[in-house]
Parts: structure tokens; sequence; C-alpha cells
């Protein structure tokens, strides 16, 4: 794919998220997207063919993104390292990306009717990956034994929620909208909920109370 094409791409994705996210999957017209995009309505056709599709891209891309932010649950032995990581991680998509935060939440809540069923056998998959790791990490004595699948939907719920509810935090907060700093501490403040709440020990603590 050349250079144009990826940013013709990248431009329709990001024009659509944005317009999606106003106005919903039914209500959105290509040539809504076209013109948010600046892109002649033969365009979008020219490269999603439908509007289908380019919804289902928008859709994708931000899955992808929650999937990379999952890695550290999987690449990491200690467990406050791994739930820090990826709770910043999540925090940070709805950051970068608020529009399609919006659109992936609209779409789950209305029963998720436009995601592919191999996307979301891949979602129930990771998920049950990670539920087997934070297991992993309270079988071994690095953490409280608290329900792993419970954990992640407050994770989930906490981190998407700058995102969904932008405009009740902007109200609450005074501010037009959230720095890069107010995310960090954000992100800061639900990783010391998470770590303190599930009892998280470091591993050296732990090798230390075992061998007393």
């Amino acid at each position: 794919m050349s250079k144009i094409s990826e940013h013709n791409r990248s431009l329709i994705i990001q024009a659509a998220s944005e317009i999606f996210a106003e106005k919903g999957y039914a209500a959105t017209k290509i040539i809504d997207i076209a013109r948010h995009a600046g892109l002649p309505k033969p365009n979008i056709y020219y490269y999603f063919k439908s509007k289908e599709n380019l919804y289902r891209s928008v859709i994708e891309n931000v899955i992808d993104l929650i999937f990379q932010a999952e890695l550290p649950l999987h690449g990491n032995a200690d467990p406050a390292t791994a739930l820090e990581q990826y709770i910043y991680a999540k925090v940070h998509v709805s950051r970068r990306y608020p529009h399609a935060s919006k659109v992936f939440s609209s779409e789950i809540m209305h029963g998720a009717p436009h995601l592919p069923e191999e996307i979301a056998a891949r979602m129930k998959q990771q998920t049950l990956a990670c539920c087997n790791k934070i297991q992993e990490w309270i079988d071994a004595g690095l953490m409280d034994p608290v329900d792993p699948q419970h954990l992640l939907f407050t994770i989930w719920a906490s981190t998407q929620t700058y995102a969904d509810f932008d405009w009740q935090i902007a109200m609450v907060s005074g501010k037009p909208e959230m720095s890069e700093t107010d995310f960090d501490i954000a992100a800061h403040q639900l990783t010391q909920l998470v770590l303190k709440g599930c009892g998280v020990k470091p591993a050296e603590q732990v090798k230390t109370d075992l061998a007393v």
C-alpha cells in the first residue's frame, strides 16, 4: 500500500470515528464522513466499499489498541508492573482515540450487532488469558484472592470512562478537555487503588515471606 493510500485510509478512519461517535451507525451517511475527511465521496467507497466495512475498520482499529494495551499482562511476571502498565495504556487509549473508543462502547452496549464473530471470539480468548494470568499471580501469593473477571471489569470501566463520559468530566473539572498530565494523574491514582485494593505484593517480599 502506498503512503498516499495509507494516509487516506487513516484520514477516513479518523473522520469516520468522529462522525460515528457523534451520530451513531444508523444516522451516519458516507457523504458526512467524506466532507469531514475533506475527500470526495467516491474515495470512501474506493477504500472501504461500504459504510459497514468502514464501521468495522473503526471498531477493529480500536480493538487492536485494546489488545496492545493488554500485552503487559502477558509479558510481566510482576503483577505490580503489569497492572500499572496496563492501566496506563488503557487510560491513554481513551486520551488518544476518544471517538473510536466511544464507537466501540456504543457497539458493545447495543449487543455488538456489527462485530465480526472472529473478533468477538478473539476478544473472549484474550480476556480469558488475562484472567488466567491474574489467577496465576493469586496462586503464587503475589496478590489477594480477588475475582479476576471483576478486576478486569473494574479496570475497563474506570479507564473507558475518560472517553465515554468526557462531557461529564469536563463539566465537573471545569476544563474543556483533560491535559496529558490529567490523564497521567488519573492513571496513577487508579493504579494505586488497584494495587492496594488487590493487595499486590512485590515478588521479593513474597520470597522473603516464604523463607521465614
